[in-house]
């Protein structure tokens, strides 16, 4: 039980430094707690110690009865909800110059935002500008080859099977490869409206 309670402890305090908008060496700085300490309480593997959460709490300027509150926000309970999408059904949606279609849309709060890409761009001009999306992602190639440009990296080509866990807000575009058509899976990770 001590486990569970320090990993909910730790998804508030996460919560609140990111509400802030605060790096862990923010938090480190405001408290004189070590990051090292910091980090591995955020992820529920240190025990608690009173001196620790109390100088945490000062800093995000929260008590202790509203800590645990975040706490309560952070127990997740299974919901048993789910959303089938058949082939080629699905909301249709432009990414660059590629068209696909949403799954799951109509799933409110979901945590995941899938699409399914038919790659038909050929080159970054048919392409368009990078696509800038608010999280971070991961893309699966379903079929085919393609290439994966982005705005820090030079092109990476990935091909069936192959997949790539990204941060899709320093922009990307996604072209084939080869001349056949190719098709992916892009998660977004939070619900994102295209």
């Amino acid at each position: 039980m001590r486990a569970q309670n320090s990993e909910r402890t730790g998804a508030a305090i996460r919560k609140l430094r990111l509400a802030r908008g605060w790096t862990l060496a923010e938090l480190s700085r405001e408290t004189g707690v070590p990051l090292s300490t910091l980090s591995r309480l955020e992820l529920g593997q240190n025990a608690l110690k009173y001196e620790i959460l109390m100088r945490v709490c000062r800093a995000l300027e929260v008590d202790l009865q509203g800590l645990v509150a975040r706490e309560a926000e952070t127990v997740s309970v299974a919901s048993g909800r789910r959303s089938v999408t058949r082939s080629g059904e699905g909301r249709p949606v432009r990414l660059g110059g590629n068209a696909g279609w949403l799954a799951g849309e109509e799933l409110t709060e979901r945590c995941l935002t899938p699409i399914v890409l038919d790659v038909s761009a050929a080159d970054l001009e048919a392409h368009g500008p990078l696509v800038t999306l608010p999280n971070e992602a991961h893309l699966l190639v379903l079929s085919g080859e393609i290439a994966l440009h982005s705005q820090f990296y030079a092109p990476l080509v990935l091909g069936e099977g192959d997949g790539l866990y990204f941060d899709t807000r320093a922009g990307f575009a996604v072209v084939k490869n080869r001349a056949k058509p190719a098709r992916a899976l892009l998660t977004i990770a939070g619900h994102v409206d295209l």
